[in-house]
């Protein structure tokens, strides 16, 4: 099984840029473990160190790569060094010892496992330093570091390429796995495929995405599985597959879970003590950081360009489990949960701060750090110990799931920067609400919060509204107008459905973004403006930029902290509270005492899948209301329960969408526009949908 070469052939582009791809995903994944892991070819020569090598050598990262792995060891073991790796070639995993040495010259015993050939001609060495263990302290290696699945599917899901190390984690060989569906490593349930399709379409739209849950071995067993996918695309941004980096997380996610248990905030951070630092860098260098965040850790900018501050190394070690679990976050979700750590300044003193970080690039892996300081923070000893979730600022945003504190604690880090951020998500949920929850929580709150919906304007009317006009600019303009961009001066602008901005239009936008000013429609002056822009939109700028339909530096331009608001699918246990949120509203507004939901209404709600998020379920419990005169909530379950028993019955997600809203149109008389309001949905965006699955009037 340690054949490199024994593996299915993918062809075309797949074959000559897979491997390729799938090496730069493997790196973005392996860097950062505090376990010491080196990845090198078949002359030993170092490819990848992660940042635990950094550590056990003394070395940084770039001092590493590219070096022969007996370069780190004493002469008179250099020739054991060439037979361990002749041995772990021949036999595709090897053991042993090694004595190693840094700079300092002192000679380390480090105990290692080999693993050949999760690449081809690229081998991982999983070091542990025996000299620094007690006899009690011994730890074995986990088994998530040891080794890597690495593989490629084609674009309908089918595996392409199967290395070693995934011969070596599932047991299955490179024939038997050629050419089949990758849903053949995973437990059978009805709707498996549709999951897994949808799984691989979001890692297509959005470029990469990451899963947890259980797998299943050739053998039968089971493994908790984290997946890393990415999707592959060529030059002309065509899907081509896509590549996977899969670890065996069955001694690790019980232990992740406590984590996160053990990092929630139980204190408030008072906005008007705390200041915010900005940090990105590639791997573990940090290139670049704002003022702030170099007063904070006592370094200055001096000290940033001479390549002295290494986010691994201002990091405590009782920390460092949090900073894996945030990086494993980055990875899966495009961002981590903001937490709570400290930071070591300069002169070894360390200051309490919370952090997020979200990842720009995977490959090469690139990141931004938001960091606040808590120094200030008001620690009153009578609060008590318990999860105290952010309330304050989100009185309108409800729900208790772990998606949806994410969002919250992303906006609480954001908020009292100045940073541009894009909110990202499909239609109702809640971009407008996020966009406001950060406009409270910032120090302009007391200053005005304009809107702009850009798709509810006119193309020839959007740039009048944005910038204004004079006096006689066109025919009609009887009267100077002020734009968008002045009514927010010195607040928040708030650009939603961003997507539609026309083209031409974009560059004005981007230099307004830029030098802060800009000038009326038929006016010469330039006016300068302090604006603080939040856009969102439901659709892929991705692949817009792709399409040449948007501009690619006005979206880097947006996409400073970007924000993800996650489909109501995704968080089904915030339904109930939604529900009763909704009963309490409509039955208040309506003079009407609703005391019950049953117990059969709430598992059809939680069933449904909800396509116009929670927006369609406003709508859908308003409606409810309506149709119920005593105390308990009537809904019209046939809505969603032929839906919900579609879903069971194996329907793909298209179908049941296609279906729904069928069935919506048919109550709604065939009125486009009242079964939009009742989904939820902008009545475009219904239209879009229908000319999508194909609906037409002979349907109805």
């Amino acid at each position: 099984m340690c054949s490199a070469v024994a593996r299915p052939p993918a062809t075309g582009w797949l074959a000559d840029n897979g491997p390729r791809e799938l090496e730069q995903l493997f790196r973005a994944v392996v860097y950062h473990p505090s376990a010491p892991i080196l990845v090198a070819d078949d002359a030993g020569k170092t490819k990848e160190a992660s940042i635990g090598v950094g550590k056990l050598l003394g070395l940084a990262r770039e001092e590493i790569i590219g070096r022969p792995v007996d370069d780190f060891a004493p002469p008179a073991f250099k020739p054991q060094i060439s037979q361990l790796w002749k041995a772990l070639q021949e036999g595709g995993e090897h053991k042993g010892t090694l004595r190693l040495t840094g700079p300092d010259a002192q000679l380390r015993e480090v105990a290692y496992t080999g693993k050949a050939n999760v690449l081809p001609v690229r081998h991982i060495l999983v070091l542990r330093d025996k000299s620094a263990e007690s006899g009690a302290g011994r730890e074995s290696i986990p088994d998530w570091v040891q080794d890597y699945a690495l593989y490629l599917l084609d674009t309908e899901g089918h595996v392409a390429a199967w290395y070693s190390g995934a011969e070596r984690i599932y047991g299955y060989e490179a024939q038997e796995a050629a050419g089949q569906h990758v849903s053949f490593l995973y437990p059978l349930e009805d709707t498996l495929r549709v999951r897994l399709r949808e799984e691989l379409k979001r890692a297509a739209t959005e470029g990469h995405m990451g899963t947890e849950g259980w797998q299943t071995r050739k053998d039968g067993s089971r493994i908790w599985a984290n997946a890393i996918t990415m999707a592959l695309k060529d030059e002309n941004g065509g899907l081509q597959g896509f590549a996977r980096v899969v670890r065996n997380f069955s001694d690790r996610h019980e232990r992740d879970e406590k984590l996160r248990l053990s990092r929630a905030r139980v204190r408030p951070i008072p906005l008007q003590s705390t200041i915010a630092g900005i940090v990105s860098g590639e791997f573990d260098r940090v290139p670049e950081a704002n003022d702030a965040f170099l007063e904070l850790v006592g370094y200055t900018r001096d000290d940033l360009l001479a390549g002295r501050l290494s986010w691994p190394d201002l990091t405590p070690p009782e920390y460092v489990p949090l900073d894996e679990l945030a990086h494993e976050e980055g990875l899966r979700f495009g961002a981590c949960t903001p937490f709570e750590k400290e930071l070591i300044r300069k002169d070894g003193t360390r200051v309490p701060v919370l952090v997020s970080t979200a990842v720009l690039k995977l490959c090469p892996f690139r990141w931004i750090t938001f960091v606040q300081d808590l120094r200030e923070r008001d620690r009153v000893e009578s609060v008590e110990d318990q999860d105290t979730e952010p309330k304050e600022h989100f009185e309108e945003i409800v729900g208790g799931s772990a998606a949806l504190r994410r969002v919250q604690r992303q906006v609480e880090v954001v908020a009292p920067t100045d940073a541009n951020v894009l909110i990202l998500g499909e239609t109702g949920t809640g971009k407008e609400l996020v966009a406001r929850a950060i406009h409270q929580m910032s120090p302009r709150k007391n200053l005005p919060f304009v809107t702009l919906n850009c798709a509810a304007i006119p193309t020839g009317l959007l740039e009048s509204e944005l910038f204004g006009y004079e006096r006689g600019a066109f025919t009609g303009a009887l009267q100077q107008k002020i734009g968008r961009f002045e009514m927010a001066h010195r607040g928040t602008l708030f650009l939603d459905e961003v997507g539609d901005i026309p083209l031409d239009l974009q560059p004005k936008l981007l230099r307004a973004l830029q030098e802060k000013a800009f000038e009326r429609l038929g006016g010469t002056r330039t006016i300068p403006i302090d604006v603080r822009l939040v856009a969102a939109t439901n659709r892929n700028l991705t692949q817009m930029m792709g399409d040449k339909l948007f501009r690619s530096d006005l979206y880097y331009r947006l996409k400073v902290f970007p924000i993800t608001t996650p489909p109501l699918r995704d968080h089904p246990e915030d339904i109930p509270i939604l529900a009763r949120h909704f009963t309490k509203k409509y039955a208040a507004k309506m003079g009407r005492r609703i005391d019950k939901i049953p117990s059969e209404t709430m598992q059809a709600l939680v069933s449904w899948h909800w396509p116009g998020n929670v927006r369609e379920l406003e709508n859908f419990i308003e409606r409810s209301v309506i149709l119920t005169s005593g105390t308990t909530l009537r809904a019209p379950l046939a809505e969603v329960r032929g839906a919900a028993a579609d879903i069971a019955g194996g329907g793909t997600l298209e179908q049941v969408e296609r279906d729904h809203i069928i069935r919506t149109l048919q109550d709604s008389g065939g009125v486009v526009s009242t079964a939009a309001i009742r989904l939820g949905l902008h009545r475009t965006t219904l239209n879009a949908m229908m000319r999508k699955l194909g609906i037409s009037r002979k349907d109805l």
